[in-house]
């Protein structure tokens, strides 16, 4: 029992790394069977396998752990809590052992019946007799934690002599120099290629030539086979979606064989509705790295009208702010139970590879969505993004109205409508009259008044309550929402869309291939295989900032943008000072907005021609509640506490007299009483309430931070601004340092008190 008290005091380690090895570990030594002395630690369990990958990267001896022995409990069954009981039981040795192939090894009699090969070149380099492994141990007692004893941790034969790696001299030359298998990331880039339809010839092509360039092997990615390709390859094309008629049971195969892709399951019932989370190992790594200190947000009901289930994606922005999905959610509807399950299991999922992730806002699409879910899970603010909506209503004005004078007037009516509403000028009537307005077009009047009218109000509410996002965001979300639909919409057969087995097949796969391509830089080498589905680049918004504004040319209610590509070529915009503009691009046609309304836009903003955005001015609102915020209820109220404290502890210094115990705490009790009498007196004097204080700090979480905006310095920089900014900051801090000054006169009576009761 004492081995395991002193297993039990150690402390559960967890690095914040993605993947970490044994040099990133404490190590304890104690008492274990047999008189030896084991080498132990504790960590997550969900993090046994970050270890085990962090361990075969091992840059002095690189090399792999694969499972050599296993013994695992039923689930269904219940255990007695015994201290020593094992849920789980894993054994990991280096993939170099531990029988030794090579000339005069010794082999396990198990495998005695080994016949060598005649041409056995490559065996010499897969078993030479290492005997690093260590053992992980899942408790009864503490089932998410691993025990860990790691006692052989050199990488050695029997005769305690370097078996493979750099360290020995006999593996020069040979493939035992490096890893046995391929790296991982290698893996993932061939399994893309393929699945995107690139060759393997053209993969090895290809790769041969960038060995080539750094002048021979390096590692154990240059050593990739022609084989070894074609059989990733043959795997892909003989794989199929349907693993079952039913497809109920099909997609539970697919879940029980792909667990690590597997956040969140709930499946077929009665009483509960069907919901799966997809996060594979790349995207849960994106979200760490780009959802850090910032941005995640939603696309919530992607194929609505033609997937059995919709998919709603997590995203977040990479450096060039474009959208990376890093989670799906496939369910038939979101209610609020459902959405609490599946965003506390991947925050949790998160949390477990690292415990100081904290996303900065999450951005919604859907007026309907649970806010108080999100601020709940992910502890951060809510934004809306109105993306959506826009992009249905243009796309269906440009379908169903012909005529595009018809098209901008619409367009126009629509985008002051949004306005007023989000300036709080207007109501969900403002739509009413304007339908009524436009009766000659009654193909998008009645698309709107069935479609939109029954739900607007819950959109306008949204709008006026939550804090937009940015028109970059926007962007990304709509170049995501294309990709989505080129990517993953494209079967000639459509009867798949109605099977749930090929939508979650195909996002693993394809779809997932294709995002990761876009953040692999050497992509460009595959150049002539592109197609409709591998579009990329950068957004509308980025795009606009590459125009100049020598290709601007402003003419009224008009404009002309000139192509970068083709200057021949001449972009007429409608309404140039709004986003609910109309272009004649392609891009535009398609619903999106397009650079060159963007960039129109910004130029209108800077000529003064335009009102500010909205964005910009829920910011503005901000900074003036923060302005109004007197000192008095934050900065001194904590140095009036720190002062309080100080005071204590003088108190206690000078109370350590010989006294009794009761006359001591008397006169403790007395102090305290009278100095908190005195601090609330004297602090409820101060001109700003805590409620109000409380509020204002509410409408600053949810403002949104400056560098997503679209500001304008000079908007704050006239002079009658500025003196009414200093007049207004030397009265608060007048009367903060009176109140300061009063507050410490208080203070310093209570402490003579203090003095005089120890005293008597």
């Amino acid at each position: 029992m004492a081995r395991w008290d002193q297993i039990f005091s150690l402390p559960v380690q967890n690095p914040t790394l993605p993947e970490f090895s044994s040099a990133d570990l404490v190590w304890s030594k104690v008492e274990g069977y047999r008189d030896n002395i084991d080498r132990l630690a504790l960590i997550p369990y969900t993090r046994v396998d970050d270890f085990v990958r962090g361990e075969s990267s091992n840059k002095d001896c690189p090399t792999s752990f694969h499972v050599e022995a296993r013994r695992r409990k039923a689930k269904e069954k219940t255990y007695k809590a015994k201290v020593d009981g094992i849920l789980e039981y894993i054994l990991y040795w280096c993939s170099f052992g531990p029988d030794d192939n090579r000339k005069g090894g010794s082999v396990r009699p198990c495998r005695s019946t080994y016949v060598p090969k005649k041409n056995n070149a490559g065996r010499p380099n897969s078993k030479r007799g290492c005997r690093c492994h260590f053992i992980v141990k899942r408790l009864i007692a503490e089932p998410t934690v691993a025990l860990i004893i790691y006692n052989h941790d050199k990488h050695v034969d029997e005769k305690g002599l370097p078996c493979h790696g750099p360290q020995d001299k006999k593996a020069a030359g040979t493939r035992a120099m490096f890893a046995p298998y391929i790296s991982e990331d290698l893996r993932l880039r061939v399994l893309s290629l393929l699945y995107v339809g690139v060759s393997v010839e053209t993969i090895m092509q290809r790769h041969n030539e960038s060995v080539e360039k750094q002048g021979g092997p390096s590692n154990r990615d240059d050593l990739l086979t022609h084989r070894y390709v074609r059989r990733l390859e043959r795997s892909i094309r003989r794989s199929t979606y349907e693993l079952d008629e039913d497809d109920d049971v099909s997609v539970s195969m697919w879940v029980e064989s792909h667990q690590s892709h597997v956040f969140f399951y709930q499946g077929f019932s009665e009483t509960e509705p069907f919901s799966l989370g997809i996060q594979t190992e790349w995207q849960l790594q994106q979200m760490i790295r780009f959802g850090n200190c910032r941005l995640l947000a939603s696309d919530s009901r992607f194929g609505t009208n033609k997937l059995k289930y919709p998919i709603h994606s997590l995203v977040v922005f990479d450096s060039e702010n474009k959208a990376i999905p890093v989670a799906w959610i496939i369910a038939p509807r979101v209610s609020s139970g459902d959405a609490y399950r599946w965003m506390r299991a991947l925050c949790n999922r998160v949390h477990a590879k690292d415990p100081l992730w904290k996303v900065a806002g999450f951005i919604v699409d859907d007026p309907f969505a649970d806010i108080t879910t999100i601020r709940d899970v992910f502890q951060c603010p809510v934004l809306f993004s109105f993306w959506r909506i826009r992009h249905a209503w243009h796309k269906n004005i440009i379908k169903k109205c012909p005529d595009t004078e018809t098209r901008v007037e619409i367009s126009r009516h629509l985008g002051q409508a949004v306005d007023k509403i989000c300036r709080k000028q207007g109501t969900a009537t403002l739509f009413e009259g304007l339908m009524e307005h436009f009766v000659n077009s009654p193909e998008f009047v009645e698309y709107f008044r069935a479609v939109w009218s029954p739900r607007i109000g819950a959109w306008t509410s949204a709008l006026q309550t939550l804090p937009l996002a940015s028109q970059e965001i926007c962007a990304a979300m709509e170049l995501y929402h294309y990709q989505m639909k080129c990517r993953l919409l494209n079967e000639r057969d459509s009867e798949a869309y109605q099977r749930t087995d090929w939508l979650v097949d195909k996002l693993g796969t394809k779809v997932h291939s294709y995002f990761w391509l876009d953040e692999y830089t050497g992509k460009d080498d595959f150049a002539r295989y592109w197609r409709e589905e591998w579009v990329s680049g950068l957004t509308s918004f980025r795009k606009a900032l590459s125009i100049p504004d020598s290709d601007v040319v402003i003419s009224g209610m008009s404009a002309k943008v000139t192509d970068k590509c083709d200057v021949n070529e001449v972009h007429v915009v409608w309404s140039p000072s709004s986003h609910f503009g109309v272009c004649s691009c392609s891009w535009a046609q398609k619903g999106y907005i397009c650079q060159h309304m963007i960039k129109l836009a910004q130029v209108c903003r800077g000529n003064r021609t335009a009102k500010e955005s909205v964005s910009l001015l829920q910011y503005y609102h901000a900074l003036v509640d923060l302005l109004h915020l007197p000192p008095g209820d934050s900065l001194f109220r904590d140095y009036a506490a720190s002062l309080a404290v100080s005071v204590e502890k003088q108190i206690n210094a000078l109370g350590n007299l010989p006294k009794s115990d009761a006359s001591e705490g008397t006169v403790q009790k007395q102090v305290a009483g009278e100095v908190a009498t005195d601090l609330d007196g004297e602090l409820s004097k101060m001109p700003m309430s805590r409620d109000r204080g409380r509020a204002c700090s509410e409408n600053a979480e949810d403002a949104i931070s400056g560098s997503e905006m679209e500001m304008d310095p000079s908007l704050c920089s006239t002079k009658a601004g500025a003196d009414d900014v200093t007049s207004t900051v030397q009265n608060e801090t007048d009367m903060a340092t009176e109140n300061h000054e009063r507050c410490a006169k208080r203070l310093k009576f209570c402490s003579t008190r203090a003095r005089e009761y120890v005293d008597e």
